[in-house]
């Protein structure tokens, strides 16, 4: 593995362990070259996906980016990491062990949308201003309502 500091191509494995989800195992390293520590996390990738955009563009899936989006969503808002984690683990398995390579973005931000509703009302609320793309205030009055009716038995 490559060093992220000095960029020298061999590092020293001193702990592995697998997170709190499973779905991955957290490397730390050393760097052989300038002894610097870091850490890499190894997953299992069932397929390579291809997400379709609105407009036809393909590209292909990037955990990361989910990761990021969700968080941008969970931003200030006291939400476990681990459960972060976990519900990016689980639309991601979920996309690999549909049977299909490609997913449409609308399929990933529905995905993403149910599981922030079961999370954050809040983080649900803001997600959906920009998944939905709301362009006006009556927009989140209609949609917060409608999350609000959601809580109630």
């Amino acid at each position: 593995m490559r060093c992220p500091f000095c960029g020298h191509e061999d590092s020293q494995v001193k702990d592995s362990r697998p997170t709190d989800d499973g779905a991955a195992i957290r490397r730390r390293r050393q760097c052989e070259g300038c002894a610097a520590r870091f850490t890499t996390f190894e997953r299992i990738q069932l397929r390579e996906l291809t997400v379709t955009k609105s407009e036809g563009r393909r590209e292909p899936f990037e955990r990361e980016k989910l990761m990021r989006s969700i968080e941008i969503a969970t931003r200030k808002r006291s939400i476990d990491p681990v459960r972060i984690e976990k519900l990016v683990s689980g639309i991601q398995r979920q996309l690999e062990t549909s049977g299909d390579a490609e997913v449409s973005s609308k399929r990933i931000g529905e995905l993403v949308m149910d599981g922030l509703k079961g999370l954050d009302s809040v983080a649900y609320i803001r997600f959906a201003s920009v998944y939905r793309d709301f362009s006006e205030a009556r927009d989140f009055e209609e949609f917060a309502g409608n999350v609000s009716e959601m809580g109630k038995p």
